[in-house]
């Protein structure tokens, strides 16, 4: 009788782990890996106002040769060394702070994944803390040529 016992608690064991998907390093590093993992559910980007946006709209050097561009419609880019590390849209929250959308959606809260106007020359990327300065971006394109 005991040893049916400590199988029927081993068995229960053994199943409430597998239904937890286990903990094992893949499932750290991946939490859609499992089925039962709950998803990530984000609102739908609001409109964004080109007035909500217009301090923003620009481009913003950063010392690690990177740089954040953004235009009227709140849309924008982080670039390093020619590789887009995130697009999206600024999304106003007023007192010149900025979320960024995530995957397509508005996370809704403030978060490292964002940015806040120091003054009117200098951005604060929250992720990592570095400002970033506010360059003029030239009329036209240098790299065009006669081939």
């Amino acid at each position: 009788m005991a040893r049916s016992l400590v199988l029927g608690v081993c068995a229960a064991a053994v199943l409430a782990l597998s239904g937890c998907g286990g903990g094992g390093k893949a499932d750290a590093a991946d939490p859609s890996a499992s089925p039962s993992a709950p998803g990530t559910a984000l609102a739908p980007i609001p409109v964004v106002r080109p007035s909500d946006v217009k301090p923003l709209v620009g481009r913003w050097a950063g010392t690690a040769k990177d740089y954040f561009q953004f235009t009227a419609d709140g849309s924008g880019v982080w670039v390093r060394n020619g590789q887009k590390l995130w697009t999206g849209t600024a999304i106003p929250e007023g007192g010149g702070e900025f979320r960024f959308s995530w995957k397509g959606g508005d996370p809704q809260t403030a978060s490292y994944w964002g940015v806040s106007l120091e003054d009117a020359n200098t951005l604060v990327f929250a992720g990592t803390n570095q400002k970033y300065t506010k360059v003029a971006v030239k009329k036209g394109n240098a790299k065009k040529g006669n081939g």
